[in-house]
């Protein structure tokens, strides 16, 4: 297994398989802020080739063993989340003007996802943030995603960073798994809407280097 930045030269390769890994990092979430899978899996597509957006394949650390993608890492220094967030804008006028979402629908994503963002604490400016860390199903178990969190780790580190942020909901599995690579919680949030539709606590989690 190896662990490359993703480059342009991954975008067609994995551009279907995206998606699906996106998902599973938080699917209660992600279903509540896009009210269901399909506008979740176009606005992925769109921004996915599109470097410096959110879901851009430069912010992708990609494990590969003979070309078959394992899993991801998305992560970045903690004051590219905002500007990387903002970048999706452009991205939904051509889904829109296609017919393949409505402005209405629109409308309420925006609203879904401000309310969504409560959830998140604010990310410090010297920290690496991990956006997301996806391994796929049939790989788990192999320690592909504590490699992945362990090489973010150390490019923190190397970067002289303050530390790695990530923020992980309170009822999935992976909370002891961060625990066991040595990170602690430093806050945990709730937000009354995404909680009245069953989103649970969000912990953000983390490792401090000693500077």
């Amino acid at each position: 297994m190896k662990l490359i930045q993703a480059t342009t030269d991954h975008v067609s390769l994995y551009a279907g398989e995206i998606a699906d890994l996106m998902h599973a990092t938080g699917p209660i979430t992600y279903d509540y802020q896009f009210n269901g899978r399909s506008v979740f899996d176009l606005m992925i597509a769109a921004s996915w080739p599109v470097a410096g957006t959110l879901f851009g394949f430069d912010g992708f650390t990609l494990a590969l063993e003979d070309n078959e993608l394992l899993g991801v890492e998305v992560g970045f220094p903690g004051p590219e989340f905002d500007a990387r967030k903002k970048a999706l804008a452009p991205l939904w006028s051509p889904l829109l003007e296609s017919g393949q979402v409505a402005r209405g629908q629109l409308a309420d994503i925006s609203e879904r996802t401000y309310l969504a963002s409560y959830l998140n604490v604010s990310i410090p400016k010297r920290v690496y943030y991990i956006h997301a860390l996806a391994v796929k199903t049939s790989c788990r178990g192999r320690g592909i995603g504590a490699a992945l969190v362990n090489d973010a780790i150390k490019r923190a580190d190397t970067n002289a960073l303050r530390g790695l942020h990530l923020d992980v909901l309170s009822d999935n599995p992976a909370v002891a798994f961060y625990r066991a690579l040595g990170l602690t919680c430093l806050a945990e949030t709730t937000a009354p809407g995404p909680s009245a539709h069953g989103v649970p606590m969000e912990m953000r989690m983390a490792v401090d280097f000693p500077r």
